[in-house]
């Protein structure tokens, strides 16, 4: 199946923007304890899958047609819960992505002032191929991290 990286791309931040960082409705768990949020559009559909709050591990995946096409994986941790807690790191982060993803993208680096802290975002590759990193730094000292690592999948 040949896909046009470029729909692609447009379709995984229109779902992510409708999502997590849109407070989209939650779904349906897909696994035991998890918390859920899909979107759709068309033959596109997508969903993110995560455990946890403070610390949380998840899957995002996409699908064209009902075939899986592109996953990613992700693990966040507050490391310095003295410097900021997950209610203030979640504001950061949606605010930070919506600005991001208002550019149409969701990868090639990013930065963010708000009133919690610096949100800045570094990754390598592109939709196809692609890892990176978001943190936030409260006052230069890093207080939160999220590692990321994702692309294409194959049979």
């Amino acid at each position: 199946m040949s896909i046009d990286l470029g729909v692609l791309e447009g379709f995984i931040v229109r779902a992510k923007r409708a999502t997590y960082v849109g407070d989209g409705q939650r779904a349906e768990p897909s696994r035991a304890g998890s918390h859920d949020l899909a979107f759709a559009d068309g033959v596109w559909s997508y969903r993110d899958s995560y455990f946890g709050g403070t610390d949380f591990i998840g899957q995002e995946v996409v699908w064209l047609s009902g075939e899986p096409v592109w996953a990613m994986n992700y693990y966040g941790t507050i490391l310095r819960p003295e410097l900021i807690d997950a209610a203030r790191a979640g504001l950061t982060i949606k605010a930070a992505l919506s600005a991001m993803y208002a550019e149409g993208r969701f990868l090639g680096g990013f930065e963010w002032n708000g009133p919690h802290g610096t949100y800045r975002d570094a990754s390598t590759g592109g939709v196809a191929h692609f890892h990176g990193r978001e943190t936030i730094a409260v006052g230069g000292i890093e207080a939160y991290a999220l590692d990321y690592a994702g692309g294409l999948v194959k049979a």
